[in-house]
């Protein structure tokens, strides 16, 4: 088990993070993160990702669709949180689209009323409006779009 500080050659580097590039998708940054904590000098981190890319280990458009999958999917993430959370990963404005698009529309609404009923049913207030506030305040919280949850909330109680 290597400790925390140990260092790496560059290509002890590059084998232990090919394993990791093969486990699960990740973005450069992520790599490039891993890389530093071995004790790479910058040139060996950037040529070592220059190497995984070229030999298809990683590739942020594929890490984008996978992500946008997984989040949407599992997590029930609206396209903002999913949005904010790629930028914050320095995924490009076009990986980013490109992951988007993954997600279905009528999915993406089906799954947005399901929530909203969910929430709305648990809640004790008395008053239809406070119910509807914070369904659709929840809603945001998971990174959905207001307008679009409160027309579906508004189609739904009428």
């Amino acid at each position: 088990m290597a400790t925390l500080n140990q260092q790496y050659t560059p290509k002890e580097a590059k084998v232990k993070i090919a394993k990791f590039c093969a486990y699960q998708e990740r973005c450069h940054q992520e790599v490039r993160d891993k890389l530093f904590s071995y004790g790479l000098l910058p040139n060996d981190v950037e040529e070592i990702i220059y190497e995984l890319i070229q030999e298809d280990f990683i590739n942020e458009e594929r890490f984008a669709k996978a992500f946008v999958r997984g989040k949407f999917n599992y997590k029930k993430w609206g396209r903002i949180k999913i949005t904010k959370e790629l930028k914050k990963r320095k995924i490009s404005k076009y990986c980013i689209n490109k992951g988007l698009a993954e997600i279905n529309d009528e999915k993406y609404h089906t799954v947005l009323k399901e929530i909203l009923i969910k929430k709305i049913a648990k809640q004790t207030e008395k008053k239809v409006y406070q119910k509807n506030y914070k369904a659709v305040q929840f809603a945001m919280s998971k990174g959905f779009e207001s307008e679009l949850a409160w027309s579906i909330v508004k189609s739904t109680t009428n």
